[in-house]
């Protein structure tokens, strides 16, 4: 079945299929939160990858299941019944066009606020049994949220900073700015004749939030970039999840946490169906590096901003574009700092 409307593959960006030198990569680093060094091979993550695989995270699975369930379901519809749901406004239903800035990939989407106070505007009517549909994301969301928090608490314990909810409690404000996103890659049998080439499901980027949570079927896609700038391929693991350190996590640690570019291609024969919680402050909210764990004589690599106004900036930026890059004190100090994880003790 086609999902995306006059699928042209002319239309989409493709990029040459190229072999790297990965004998060096040791793999995706698996996060066991039942370990009692969790918290600090968690800290080692985010300092070399800004990414990594969480085990016996305590989220039900059959909470998984059944929201990933309901979303083949919803993709599955005809085009006019799914179109209902959008445009995404910027919340609501949306497809091919990534954000206001020209990116496009091949991909559909359903994005939500987790806080529907936030927002003045009609609800997301999802067809057929909505009231199952938003049941089951408040069941979801609400269950990652909670992991969320306890991976923050972690973090801050690795770090040895406090209060031990010091990132925690801007994912826990009753005003935070958290939302979620369930995208849908259709197969795209038109890529055999892409000799070489792959097509961009999600084009390269970082998350401008504090922390990303993602979950997905058991199909392939989803790529980070290394240290340098070497792409490799994350396993899938539908029963797991994946968390990226977003832009402002790498701000509140002063560049020791590193912010992660990744990208997700198109398969041509199975559909890969992803569920991101993205952990946003309050729109108030100030990011800066924190007080508790910069050292003596450190001076901060950025300059302080608002969530409001650095989420305002992002919007107004193409996805591949270094969005930090405008609240920058010093590119130098930043990029000495960032290629030197070992600067924590």
């Amino acid at each position: 079945m086609v999902v995306l409307s006059q699928p042209i593959l002319e239309d989409f960006p493709v990029l040459k299929a190229c072999k790297s030198n990965t004998a060096s990569f040791g793999g995706i680093p698996v996060i066991d939160l039942l370990d009692p060094e969790a918290k600090t091979q968690i800290v080692k993550a985010c300092q070399e990858f800004g990414f990594f695989k969480v085990v016996n995270h305590g989220v039900p699975m059959e909470a998984m299941a059944k929201l990933e369930s309901e979303a083949v379901k919803f993709f599955g519809l005809p085009q006019h019944e799914k179109d209902k749901a959008g445009p995404p406004t910027p919340y609501g239903y949306g497809n091919r066009r990534i954000g206001s800035n020209g990116d496009v990939g091949w991909i559909e989407y359903l994005l939500f606020t987790t806080n529907p106070e936030l927002i003045s505007q009609k609800p997301i009517t999802i067809p057929g049994n909505s009231d199952l549909f938003w049941g089951l994301v408040n069941e979801y969301t609400e269950a990652v949220k909670n992991m969320t928090c306890e991976l923050l608490e972690m973090m801050a314990e690795g770090l040895k900073i406090g209060p031990k909810n010091v990132l925690s409690r801007l994912i826990r404000d009753e005003k935070s700015d958290c939302c979620f996103r369930v995208n849908h890659y259709p197969p795209c049998p038109e890529l055999q004749a892409l000799s070489g080439r792959n097509l961009i499901g999600f084009g390269e980027h970082t998350d401008p939030q504090v922390i990303s949570v993602v979950r997905s079927n058991d199909t392939t896609g989803l790529q980070i970039s290394l240290k340098d700038g070497t792409w490799v391929s994350v396993p899938p693991d539908q029963y797991s999840f994946f968390i990226n350190v977003g832009d402002s996590l790498q701000v509140m640690t002063n560049g020791r946490f590193r912010s992660v570019k990744h990208r997700v291609l198109a398969d041509s024969l199975k559909a890969r169906v992803s569920m991101i919680y993205f952990g946003g402050p309050p729109l108030s909210a100030k990011i800066a590096a924190l007080s508790s764990l910069m050292e003596e004589g450190e001076e901060s690599l950025y300059n302080e901003f608002t969530w409001h106004e650095y989420k305002k900036s992002a919007y107004k930026t193409k996805l591949a574009d270094n969005r930090l890059s405008l609240f920058e004190k010093n590119n130098k100090s930043l990029s000495l700092h960032c290629n030197n994880p070992t600067s924590v003790n």
